[in-house]
């Protein structure tokens, strides 16, 4: 049986082979892993404020460079992984990961954890997130959608399992010991994703420089401004979603908010992905960015009514898994797949811009006028977000569905 194509190369190895599947399910776990850990902090918040004797804006500021660390370095692992492949940038972020993982369960300050921490597990999910996703969508073209949507279903699962189990370590034996255990997951876990960790082929073919494939480009530049608006008002409820059930008294727990978060993103990462071919990447792009801004809206009515709360984390669990899952196919559609981990790299910076000042800002508003103006703030900044995809055009090219 003719296990080659006419150019020598092993079946097993082109696009939508099993070796395509291999890396999916790889990158399932990888983000399953670090964003699970990355996710987790609105449990850790509290108790570390507690200890340190820290403001609300201070500690979230050990979020933020959290998050601007692994959104601003993506354009340069991005950029590596084109060159060498996602499987040694993996293991470098693995190692750094878990790293700061450890050396933050022995923290004396808040200064420190800025340190261990922010760059520690920064750096990791900056290799692993954007190398591995732009490998998925080299190995795929046929279903490409489909698979992306799938491969991000990890982030949602690794918050639906890792944050209750963190908030139930934290109770028993503190925030120290939950980072330790955080450390050892990720050791494991990460080591066995490497193995899937393989490099699309036909990536070897050298990407062109970034800046011509998004220099002058307008619809980049509204996808990036977006990105910002939109970030900035994510990343509320998963730093101030813990602390503002403890400051309302609201009757149920932060940690099953934020799981029923990561559950229903799953929904959305799958279901958006598999109807993405039908109505068109880009229209439902717009569709889950407008969701997610209007959740907060049901936030600001819910109140204390933790029915209602449950019904917030549904929505925005579903536009934000529709926006992780697409935004990569909308890259490819706007921009190929050749380099795709640059330009998405360059991109998933105005996250990090976003993740870096929304945070302390909210966290300032809530000091100084209340969790409400901050809920206000985060549905406009999500709506100006969304109003500029408007602008956006689609290219029309159904090979990148």
């Amino acid at each position: 049986m003719d296990t080659t194509t006419p150019t020598g190369i092993p079946t097993t190895h082109r696009v939508d082979s099993a070796r395509s599947w291999v890396v999916l399910g790889s990158t399932f776990l990888t983000l399953f892993t670090v964003f699970g850990v990355a996710y987790s902090f609105g449990e850790f918040f509290g108790p570390m404020a507690d200890e340190f004797g820290t403001s609300r804006s201070a500690t979230a500021f050990f979020f933020s460079i959290t998050t601007f660390a692994y959104f601003g370095l993506g354009i340069v692992s991005g950029r590596i992984a084109d060159r060498i492949g996602p499987r040694r940038v993996l293991i470098f972020g693995a190692v750094c990961m878990v790293t700061g993982l450890f050396l933050t369960a022995e923290v004396s300050s808040i200064q420190l954890g800025y340190l261990t921490y922010g760059l520690g597990v920064g750096i990791g999910v900056a290799c692993c997130y954007v190398p591995m996703v732009a490998a998925v969508g080299g190995w795929f073209e046929q279903k490409r959608t489909m698979a992306l949507g799938l491969a991000v279903a990890g982030i949602g699962l690794g918050t639906l399992v890792l944050v209750p189990l963190v908030e139930w370590v934290i109770e028993q034996n503190g925030w120290r010991d939950a980072y330790r255990l955080l450390g050892a997951i990720s050791a494991v876990l990460l080591a066995i994703a490497a193995f899937g960790a393989h490099r699309p082929p036909g990536s070897s073919a050298t990407p062109l420089p970034l800046r011509e494939s998004i220099g002058g480009r307008i619809d980049f530049t509204l996808l990036y401004v977006s990105s910002f608006f939109l970030s900035a008002a994510l990343f509320t409820p998963f730093v101030f979603l813990a602390d503002y059930i403890e400051t309302t008294g609201t009757d149920g727990s932060a940690a099953v908010l934020l799981g029923l978060i990561g559950m229903s993103s799953i929904v959305g990462r799958l279901g958006f992905g598999a109807i993405a071919a039908k109505i068109g990447t880009i229209a439902l792009f717009r569709l889950s960015c407008t969701g997610l801004g209007l959740s907060f809206l049901l936030w600001i009515i819910a109140d204390t009514n933790y029915v209602l709360l449950v019904v917030f984390a549904l929505v925005l669990g579903v536009a934000y898994g529709g926006i992780i899952a697409l935004s990569p196919a909308v890259v490819a559609e706007l921009f190929g797949i050749v380099g795709m981990g640059g330009v998405l790299g360059a991109l998933y910076t105005a996250n990090g811009f976003g993740g870096l000042v929304g945070p302390p800002v909210m966290g300032r508003i809530i000091d100084t006028s209340g969790h409400t103006a901050a809920q206000w703030t985060a549905l406009v900044s999500g709506l100006i977000g969304a109003s500029l995809l408007f602008k956006v055009v689609p290219r029309n090219d159904e090979s990148v569905a």
